[in-house]
């Protein structure tokens, strides 16, 4: 009696599998993929759509910003919204995505009468095209920040953090020129991938205005617990205000330096390129 052949045909590449989420080395079934791997890709691909279309849970976030004795120092955050009035307007107008709602606006004008006062830094949590990403990540990724920011040498002065719903990475430059900001740092939920539907995006811009490009903004990107971990995430952004505030820009004009400092600054470190 011949020896019966396998139902999946395994593939080489599999053991790169361990270092990546990528679909690779998935094998086959005949020449199509096996059920399993086709199983595996419908429930990514259902997790993408859902992370775009899921409306993010608000309350639910100020909650867990007020359990962290970290990410509230003052007061609650200012809860605020673009001009897209729904989620299905959102996707269709990425333009009022990137502007204030005039009640919004009417809000932070009450806010800046109330305290005059300039501010270092503006935090923005937008829900952008990933509510999980914001509804996983934010509240463990500025507590992090806060934490270190503790540390930092230098008075930064936080203004109240605000949360945006259906907003673009732009809406972030109205708020902190609003709040009289120098530097205004955006976490907003990226494009999932079907590897990634909670990736986290963070974005600083210097001087921030309304109307300025995407040219002047910096953006640490794939922060979650399965890409950029929150403390690489938390150092990388407070080199680059501390950059920014010494240079006084962002964007293509600054430079994130910090693994070329993490390469001289260890001394444990083995590259072939940096090996005398």
């Amino acid at each position: 009696m011949s020896e019966q052949k396998p139902l999946v045909t395994g593939n080489v590449w599999r053991v790169l599998r361990q270092f990546t989420d990528a679909r690779i080395g998935l094998g086959r079934a005949g020449v199509s993929l096996p059920t399993h791997e086709l199983l595996k890709f419908q429930l990514a691909h259902a997790q993408a759509r859902d992370a775009v279309h899921f409306p993010l849970d608000v309350k639910r976030l100020v909650e867990d910003l007020s359990e962290s004795t970290m990410a509230l120092p003052e007061q609650s955050p200012l809860l605020l919204k673009s001009q897209a009035e729904d989620r299905l307007t959102y996707l269709q107008r990425p333009d009022l995505g990137r502007r204030l709602s005039p009640e919004s606006l009417e809000g932070l004008a009450r806010h800046r009468a109330g305290d005059p006062g300039e501010s270092d830094i503006t935090i923005v949590i937008v829900d952008g095209l990933s509510s999980s990403a914001v509804q996983n990540n934010a509240v463990p990724m500025v507590t992090q920040f806060l934490r270190d920011l503790e540390d930092e040498a230098g008075d930064w002065r936080l203004s109240p953090l605000t949360i945006v719903e259906q907003g673009r990475v732009a809406i972030g430059d109205e708020i902190g020129e609003c709040l009289g900001a120098s530097v205004v740092i955006v976490l907003i939920g990226e494009r999932p991938g079907l590897s990634s539907p909670d990736s986290l995006g963070i974005y600083l811009t210097w001087g921030p205005e309304n109307g300025l490009s995407d040219a002047r903004r910096n953006c640490i990107s794939n922060v979650r617990p399965a890409g950029l971990s929150f403390e690489h995430a938390s150092q990388r952004l407070l080199y680059l205000m501390r950059e920014a505030r010494r240079l006084r820009i962002s964007g293509v004009g600054l430079k994130d330096r910090t693994e070329e400092v993490v390469i001289e600054k260890d001394p444990n470190n083995k590259n072939f390129l940096t090996d005398s």
